[in-house]
């Protein structure tokens, strides 16, 4: 092999790898006391001093990097439930930035699909309701209402999810609610 070469390749690797471990050092290497920080991270822009002299943060720039913070969803939730036909399902009222939803978890192992209507009440006669296609499967599913704007109180609201064989008679397998006692509870 040409040593030539060999000599070449080395020093275009040292000069290449000089930068990288001025940015790996920090600020003890080259830099120290220039207000940059040093540093892999702030060099890869990901610290909290990128880009701002003596690590203020630009104006509008979050302090916690990741996607933006989400509103707090409340829920309530009635019992776990199962039919002895292989359904299991849970159906909660959730409430979110002023909205107010509802939403079945189920599991359906009958064998066969199903048909589910989940209805959520509130105050004032208000009433939301949508069917949803329940597919044979253990794989968990869930099926939810659109969101609609709170009125009234939390607990003014209640859901149920009713899941039917789809035939003509709409044989009815399970009722589930949000505010549904539990088992042994009357």
């Amino acid at each position: 092999m040409n040593l030539r070469l060999i000599g070449i390749g080395a020093g275009v690797l040292i000069i290449l790898s000089l930068p990288l471990a001025g940015a790996i050092a920090g600020p003890d290497f080259a830099g120290q006391g220039d207000g940059k920080g040093g540093g892999l991270l702030s060099s890869l822009g990901l610290s909290h001093a990128s880009g701002a002299p003596g690590g203020a943060r630009p104006a509008g720039q979050s302090a916690r990097p990741g996607p933006a913070e989400q509103p707090r969803t409340d829920s309530r939730c009635g019992p776990e439930l199962s039919a002895p036909q292989g359904l299991e399902a849970q159906t909660c009222v959730l409430e979110s930035a002023g909205q107010t939803w509802g939403r079945s978890y189920y599991r359906n192992t009958s064998g066969r699909a199903l048909d589910a209507v989940l209805t959520v009440m509130g105050p004032a006669g208000r009433t939301v309701q949508i069917r949803c296609a329940v597919g044979a499967g253990d794989e968990p599913g869930l099926c939810e209402t659109p969101r609609g704007d709170s009125v009234g109180a939390p607990e003014d609201y209640s859901a149920v999810a009713e899941f039917a064989v789809p035939d003509e008679e709409g044989r009815l397998l399970l009722r589930s609610g949000s505010n549904s006692p539990g088992p042994g509870e009357g």
